[in-house]
């Protein structure tokens, strides 16, 4: 199975630029701000989306159950097709070489297109139930990274939280002050959170 991109739609996301914060050198005589002056309250700050996706223990957690289910399903498909078309196939074989008598081969062949109609409507199930599982899963890290976002901004109290994503360009950040990224400061809070979630819920 194509490995899907993981995109997720956060209401933190909003219509903002870096430039009403100010990004400009410091004053003579003034000494530069350190990350946590710069990122203080009410300031606008981003993280790398693509980066949480790809670094978040959960999500790899839940990717790599959700692979495993989709590969599953898929070497079922695979089975059940090849074994249909190696009777289609024998079936063919006994055609051409005139070994069955025409009341046969119609019922025989209308067997056959009854089983083609019982795999593709198995097949059609077993893709819904990967882009279910698929949807799921994008859902609950959806769900994980927004609840952590909330309090986690309950306490630092940003003006806005901005999720940046794309590598070619990001988006909606093309550009910014360095010390306003906090996706390693959001990776270590989730993760850490996770890791409580897992040890409690083993218990």
């Amino acid at each position: 199975m194509k490995k899907t991109s993981l995109i997720l739609s956060l209401a933190v996301i909003a219509a903002a630029t870096l430039t009403s914060c100010q990004n400009t050198a410091p004053a003579a005589g003034q000494s530069e701000q350190s990350t946590e002056a710069v990122a203080g309250k009410g300031a606008i700050v981003y993280f790398d989306l693509d980066r949480v996706l790809q670094e978040y223990d959960m999500a790899n957690d839940l990717s790599s159950v959700v692979q495993t289910k989709a590969q599953s399903i898929e070497q079922e498909l695979n089975r059940k097709g090849n074994k249909l078309q190696n009777d289609v196939n024998a079936f063919q074989q006994k055609i051409d070489k005139g070994l069955l008598t025409r009341s046969v081969a119609e019922a025989q062949s209308s067997k056959l297109q009854q089983q083609q109609n019982e795999f593709q409507n198995y097949y059609a199930q077993k893709q819904q139930e990967i882009q279910e599982e698929q949807s799921v899963m994008m859902n609950q890290i959806a769900d994980a990274i927004k609840a952590f976002l909330d309090k986690f901004n309950a306490e630092k109290q940003y003006a806005l939280i901005i999720a940046n994503q794309g590598s070619i360009l990001p988006s909606p950040v093309a550009a910014g002050d360095a010390d306003l990224d906090i996706t390693d400061e959001i990776l270590a809070g989730l993760n850490a959170e996770y890791v409580k979630t897992k040890n409690s819920s083993s218990k």
